[in-house]
């Protein structure tokens, strides 16, 4: 196991995951927050995710221009749209 994929816990695992999967939110986001880089996040999909959603995640990503600041455009302002959270109940 790769050192860097030892000091996550399971709630950040997790969230790089929902991070990853959303279209708005750039590599560089998770990146500043987690400290992981493009390549060391899509390691971190395939060894988290079934072959078969690594393959549609990879498909997604690929040459989406909302996932690399350089290449978005300057119309996409923020990172997630306001109604993608929903309130969750805290145990």
């Amino acid at each position: 196991m790769k050192p860097w994929l030892q000091t996550l816990n399971t709630e950040s695992i997790s969230r790089i995951i929902e991070m990853a999967w959303e279209d708005r939110t750039p590599f560089e986001a998770i990146e500043s927050n987690y400290g992981l880089n493009e390549s060391q996040v899509i390691t971190l999909m395939r060894r988290e995710l079934k072959s078969a959603s690594f393959k549609v995640w990879r498909q997604r990503v690929s040459g989406r221009k909302t996932k690399h600041l350089a290449l978005r455009s300057n119309a996409v302002g923020r990172g997630y749209c306001p109604t993608q959270y929903k309130h969750r109940a805290r145990s």
